[in-house]
């Protein structure tokens, strides 16, 4: 039986691996943890007969405890007495931005095998979480669609020569946008940047769909976790979501990895690694496809994705720096303060203003990510 906790339960990630727990059979859920949906989180706690769960929002877990007997923990130093408290032996990662990734550094520090949804551990991380990850023996298992692809893929091939796997391509859908030029992009609103053709998700990962950031973070992700050159990965558009990743070897061929869109797959690899289990999803029927289609990225429509693979390959803090203003200039588009164009505009001011320093420790990301955000939040305000 393997002890999981869950972080982040109340969201996209957390209430499908939920489902998928309530199936196991190989699974006993031990701790749970939310933000602020204290209502939400107490309710899976019974239902799924959990006594300690954390809630980050001191007022929340306060308003949890008057309302429930089980132990209720908050704030930093609570994150760490649920993970090292529990005595897990998988920790779920699905905390949504650089929140999560201080639970990604006390869970890999006590040697726990962590099943990464938060992808902005490995963006702002970096080098200190796989080293952290090595150092400790813990296992990192990506949760991400693209990334779980990969890691099948390039585990298939571990018993070749070095150099076999020469290039890994990460697919898009595109977004809510694709297709329109920067002059359209001028007028959309956040309804509309929500609307995703493909998944169903939260309001940050859908703003960072349709701005392509997203895919942008997830190339930083995969160099991060397979030790590939930015050169030797590659982003296409796919608007049917059928092919989540592919990589092409020395001998000319490629391998890709096929499903219909649905996150209880990857998900589902990670929970039970390196076992597959059996899911009741329909299975891919090609000749009802019928075809599928691929396109290069429109640059200068959705320029996202090009901040981040520089801030990528200048390395040291400039990843951290790029997602902290990232944040922070989603939820100024969310809340109607800035225009969806001027997302991308903010950042690359905060990175030409920014000083990148190498990342010679957790701390110094910290001071990296504050200073970021104060200044994006300058330029900012300088829009209204």
């Amino acid at each position: 039986m393997r002890r999981l906790v869950i972080l982040g339960s109340t969201g996209s990630i957390g209430t499908q691996a939920l489902e998928l727990v309530a199936a196991a059979d190989d699974l006993e859920l031990v701790a749970i943890s939310a933000d602020r949906r204290w209502e939400q989180l107490i309710a899976q706690a019974n239902e799924h007969c959990v006594r300690k769960v954390l809630i980050a929002d001191p007022e929340s877990a306060e308003q949890a405890r008057a309302a429930w007997d089980g132990e209720v923990l908050s704030g930093p130093e609570g994150l760490a007495e649920l993970i090292v408290g529990a005595e897990p032996d998988l920790v779920l990662n699905a905390i949504v931005g650089s929140a999560g990734l201080a639970a990604t550094v006390i869970t890999l520090s006590e040697g726990v095998d962590l099943a990464l949804a938060n992808k902005e551990s490995l963006v702002v991380g970096g080098e200190l979480v796989i080293e952290l990850a090595a150092a400790t023996g813990a296992r990192l298992l990506p949760v991400d669609s693209e990334h779980s692809a990969l890691h099948q893929l390039i585990a298939s091939e571990s018993g070749q020569a070095p150099g076999t796997v020469q290039r890994l391509t990460l697919t898009a859908s595109g977004g809510p946008f694709r297709g329109r030029s920067r002059d359209e992009l001028a007028s959309v609103t956040a309804e509309g940047a929500l609307n995703h053709p493909t998944w169903q998700m939260g309001g940050k990962i859908s703003i960072d769909s349709a701005t392509l950031m997203n895919k942008g973070l997830e190339v930083i992700e995969a160099h991060q976790l397979f030790g590939t050159a930015y050169d030797d990965i590659e982003v296409v558009i796919h608007p049917q979501s059928i092919v989540h990743s592919m990589i092409s070897l020395a001998d000319g061929s490629s391998l890709a990895h096929l499903g219909y869109p649905d996150m209880k797959v990857p998900i589902a690899y990670a929970l039970h690694y390196p076992r597959r289990t059996r899911l009741e999803l329909k299975s891919l029927d090609l000749a009802q496809l019928g075809s599928l289609t691929f396109e290069p990225v429109d640059n200068q429509a959705f320029p996202c994705l090009g901040l981040a693979l520089a801030a990528g390959r200048e390395g040291g803090t400039a990843p951290c720096i790029l997602n902290a203003a990232n944040e922070v200039a989603v939820a100024a588009f969310l809340d109607n303060r800035c225009g969806f164009l001027q997302i991308a505009e903010v950042i690359a001011a905060t990175l030409n203003e920014a000083q990148i320093e190498q990342s010679y420790s957790f701390d110094t990301l910290i001071a990296a990510d504050r200073a970021a955000r104060r200044v994006t939040g300058e330029h900012l305000a300088a829009l209204a």
